[in-house]
């Protein structure tokens, strides 16, 4: 890893950032006005924001529609919204949504007979593809074991600031990323794409045999023990600064 304000050369090729939204867009989980000015720059040098969150569909339908991004992946690659009009389009084979929110049903109380305090999340109800409970009070060798007891029932599981993702085993945010580019972005190459996150859930974006630009902002430095992959680059400031601080780089390349 390195910083990332000595490989500004890198940045001249960059036309697309795809950015996870909570702790990297957030900062003291809110969107800032700086956020709001910087995103509408991007736009208007023609740098495009794509979103890769963990958020719900119904949650990120709303997010969608209302800020200056070209799409939204939600639920860490379950479903792509392409734009502000367009129906969700779903990335993982699914061949009856209601057999398969019952079977997350049926492995999430599984795992409350090992964990009996685990919560659903306020906004699984809005889900498609995975199923969320909250990580508040989760200790990292009760994450351990959870991850454990998923596996062996065939899902994957990964987690965030906010929450715990059970979701099936190739659903992860850089594999449907890599669907979209194709589908919606076949003119540009992986060279002019930057991955950005700050969290575990975000690991897969920072694979650098898929993505050769990668930037962790500050606040991943408490998960870099933890994943397999790390970002090419760290920024020096957290949450939304440090968005904002790659967002600068880029644009001072083309101002």
């Amino acid at each position: 890893m390195q910083p990332l304000s000595i490989k500004n050369a890198d940045l001249k090729q960059i036309r697309l950032i795809a950015t996870d939204l909570d702790g990297t867009l957030t900062q003291s989980e809110k969107f800032s006005t700086r956020l709001l000015a910087k995103l509408e720059q991007l736009a208007q040098y023609q740098i495009a924001v794509l979103i890769v969150t963990g958020r719900s569909a119904g949650w990120v339908d709303g997010i969608r529609t209302y800020l200056p991004v070209v799409g939204a992946i939600a639920e860490n690659g379950g479903l792509y919204y392409p734009s502000s009009h367009d129906d969700p389009e779903i990335y993982i084979s699914l061949k009856n949504l209601t057999e398969h929110r019952q079977a997350l049903a049926k492995i999430f109380e599984e795992l409350k007979t090992f964990f009996p305090h685990l919560t659903e999340s306020l906004d699984n109800s809005f889900r498609l593809t995975d199923w969320t409970f909250e990580v508040a009070g989760l200790t990292l060798s009760e994450l351990e074991k959870i991850n454990q007891i998923c596996l062996e029932q065939n899902w994957s599981f990964t987690y965030s600031t906010i929450q715990c993702h059970i979701k099936p085993l190739q659903q992860n945010k850089a594999n449907c990323l890599i669907q979209v580019l194709k589908t919606y972005f076949p003119h540009l190459s992986l060279s002019e794409i930057i991955t950005v996150g700050d969290s575990l859930n975000d690991e897969s974006l920072f694979n650098p045999v898929l993505f050769q630009n990668s930037v962790g902002v500050a606040n991943i430095v408490h998960y870099l023990p933890q994943l397999k992959y790390h970002p090419k680059y760290i920024t020096h400031q957290a949450e939304c600064q440090g968005f904002c601080e790659i967002a600068d780089l880029i644009l001072s390349t083309i101002i």
